[in-house]
């Protein structure tokens, strides 16, 4: 039996068999024969040529690709109406003439042109400001010291003082998350709100307020008293 077994060919197995065929995808071109005898899985009991398996196969990556493709464009007119967006907020801050002018186009660019409903400016300041909502460093540092010191926008569920400090006790109730970034030179603090709470889960979708906190950060020098650094 050993001897019999051991004069027996050893066939390739399944796996050998498809790199082959996917290093020689000419094949069946010149062993067309062999067509008639492959057995295809398709629908159960109808049978379809290897050509026909071959077009659905085709078939369906091209809608995958076709639905990829959409989803980019997609992306892209996004990106675009949010650049376009950002454009304008950045001209109407670097036209202001005052701090309440550059107060009123923050507030009126994120609620009505970017469709925020929730949106909160916090300037540092030793002494009241004129006009917005000022705060001295300390009581920012004591309320929202953890959002203040990354640099970089935050996002995701806060904790309710947080929110409290940020929106007033009467907004932050109603909110599910929110997206905050500390101006520069620690002059102040932009902050965003959803009820979604998955709506800000990360700093995706968010570059844009990143980009705002920028620009105000060389504004507000003109309008605002020298602020402090919060340690």
């Amino acid at each position: 039996m050993t001897e019999q077994n051991q004069d027996k060919p050893q066939l390739p197995d399944a796996e050998a068999v498809a790199a082959y065929l996917r290093a020689h995808p000419e094949f069946f071109v010149d062993h067309d024969e062999l067509i008639l005898e492959l057995r295809i899985p398709h629908q159960p009991g109808t049978a379809v040529s290897l050509v026909e398996r071959q077009v659905k196969l085709l078939r369906e990556r091209n809608i995958e690709v076709r639905h990829r493709l959409s989803h980019l464009m997609d992306v892209a007119r996004d990106n675009d109406r949010l650049f376009d967006k950002t454009r304008r907020l950045v001209l109407d801050l670097l036209d202001a003439n005052s701090l309440e002018e550059v107060i009123g186009a923050v507030d009126e660019s994120l609620r009505h042109e970017f469709q925020v409903p929730f949106v909160s400016l916090i300037l540092f300041s030793e002494t009241p400001l004129p006009v917005g909502r000022s705060v001295t460093s300390a009581e920012a540092q004591q309320a929202v010291g953890g959002l203040l010191g990354s640099g970089k926008t935050v996002c995701g569920v806060l904790r309710p003082h947080e929110l409290a400090f940020l929106f007033g006790d009467e907004e932050s109730g109603s909110i599910g998350s929110a997206a905050v970034v500390a101006l520069n030179q620690q002059q102040g603090i932009l902050a965003i709100g959803s009820e979604d709470p998955q709506h800000y889960k990360s700093s995706l979708g968010t570059l844009f307020l990143g980009y705002i906190a920028e620009v105000l950060t060389r504004v507000l020098p003109s309008y605002s008293t020298p602020l402090r650094s919060v340690r």
